[in-house]
């Protein structure tokens, strides 16, 4: 989008809040870049340069404002609704691959050469691999300095810098700031969240592009709970996280205007995988304004998307864990699948403390799950030889399922397993892939919904009749959903 001027021209002025996060605004007389909806008078528009990135913003020498906190901006949707290269490796540097295995891993977890990876970003982002590490890298350090009282040097290695003077010199070029200026201001500010009395508890905003209707979101989250795993209380949901360096608890609480995020983590150099984990289970980075005008398009759509506009896909933080999931889900009500899955936890997780209520495990991972008997699973013998197969392909790797997947590989692969049908497929391309096209016609309770709302009923029929809401098929789903109470209880397999 970067590339339109004139429409790039048109949000500025405008102020308009939906193109934060596709585009950012560098000022060539001031060397600051800002978010489109930065509240300050807009420069001229020659003094006015557009890039797609704050890396790129970065990386051309221009500073973030410090009125609109341009690296806070939700991230763009394109890169989780597209399943090319580029979007694979965004959000893998968003999984932090790049700080933990270096561009050779990013490029080997693609399958291309470092350098397709470099050129291919340049091209799209304006910026590489490692100045898009580098991005993410200040606006996690400046988390951490204003949220919480860690010294600076614990800092500056938990937001993945290799030195404190690397950490020192990048956060005073991207922010005109001293690391412990930046802590000063922020203390300064009346709203402000204090750093957290408990340690290593972080709490931050999680801003989202509005609308956002949280009762799909939240409420499907809080229903499918597995006990010791999830569970909702004092209005916030809360789960274990497995993360690369240790593990975590998340407590999330929705807002009129962003997520209230409170993490627990035992080392401080997950938070960037934690938050992209969160926001990516939340569906945070969508553009619900383009969603819903395509969607509105269908007549009978239409009177669904008005009453509640912004709804969201729910999403996971382990796609592996959610296929699991999905297998025990097949033909049995909620309450089935979740006494199910936490047997599995009980049985094969790893346990966790949590002084603030009551989770007591992480879902076990499928090296752990490689190791239970068959025999002892309360399912159908051909249930369990789909989960037993499942869990072997997914931990020696014949099966990989995460942020880099190609999903519609990933469908292949799926398919070729055991008593894996359309639903389950489609499911785990919805929920763990993060495909917004991914549909579901073979659903009881979309079929329902959609006879209800005078649309074909028949899996072919809606199909065809679909074809005119891609590429957002899976939040059609949600609204059809949405008019059936009976929906989440039946999961076809």
């Amino acid at each position: 989008m970067h590339t339109d001027t004139e429409r790039c021209l048109r949000a500025v002025r405008s102020k308009d809040a939906r193109f934060d996060g596709w585009f950012f605004t560098a000022v060539l007389t001031t060397g600051i870049y800002c978010r489109p909806s930065c509240p300050v008078v807009p420069p001229k528009a020659e003094n006015m340069v557009f890039h797609p990135s704050a890396a790129a913003c970065q990386q051309a020498g221009f500073r973030a404002c410090k009125r609109c906190r341009p690296d806070t901006s939700p991230g763009s949707p394109e890169w989780n609704a597209r399943a090319d290269s580029v979007a694979r490796a965004m959000r893998l540097i968003q999984d932090g691959i790049v700080d933990r295995e270096g561009v050779p891993g990013l490029a080997g977890r693609l399958g291309y050469s470092e350098r397709q990876i470099e050129r291919q970003l340049l091209a799209e982002l304006g910026a590489g691999p490692l100045a898009l590490a580098r991005a993410q890298r200040a606006q996690t350090a400046r988390l951490l300095i204003e949220t919480t009282g860690v010294p600076m040097a614990e800092v500056a290695f938990a937001a993945g810098f290799s030195s404190i003077r690397t950490f020192n010199d990048t956060v005073r070029e991207v922010f005109a700031l001293a690391p412990t200026e930046l802590r000063t201001r922020a203390a300064r500010r009346s709203d402000t969240a204090r750093g957290p009395r408990t340690p290593g508890v972080i709490c931050l905003r999680l801003p989202f592009r509005t609308p956002l209707n949280p009762d799909n979101l939240f409420g499907h989250l809080a229903a499918t709970a597995v006990p010791g795993v999830e569970e909702w209380r004092d209005g916030a949901y809360r789960r274990t996280l497995r993360l690369p360096y240790g593990h975590g608890i998340v407590a999330l609480t929705p807002k009129p205007d962003h997520i209230a995020c409170r993490l627990a983590l035992t080392d401080p150099r997950d938070l960037t995988v934690a938050i992209s984990r969160c926001r990516r289970m939340l569906d945070l980075d969508a553009d619900p304004v383009a969603v819903d005008d395509q969607l509105r398009a269908d007549p009978l759509l239409a009177p669904l998307v008005d009453k509640a506009p912004g709804r969201r896909v729910p999403g996971t933080v382990d796609a592996a864990e959610f296929a699991v999931r999905a297998v025990l889900g097949q033909q049995v009500s909620t309450a089935a699948a979740r006494t199910h899955a936490a047997r599995l936890v009980t049985a094969y997780g790893t346990p966790v403390d949590d002084p603030e209520g009551g989770l007591t495990h992480l879902f076990p991972t499928p090296d752990a799950l490689a190791a239970l008997d068959p025999e002892a699973l309360a399912l159908p013998r051909s249930r369990r030889t789909t989960l037993t197969t499942l869990v072997a392909a997914l931990a020696d790797g014949t099966l990989p399922l995460g942020t880099d997947s190609d999903w519609d590989e990933a469908r292949a692969r799926l398919r070729e397993l055991p008593g894996f049908g359309p639903w389950t497929v489609e499911a785990i391309a919805m929920r763990a892939l993060g495909d917004p096209d991914a549909f579901l016609p073979t659903d009881l309770g979309v079929r329902r919904a959609a006879r209800g709302l005078g649309l074909p009923s028949t899996p072919a029929a809606l199909t065809a009749r679909a074809a005119a809401w891609r590429p957002w098929r899976a939040y059609a789903v949600q609204y059809l959903w949405a008019t059936d109470d009976h929906a989440i209880n039946i999961l076809p397999a």
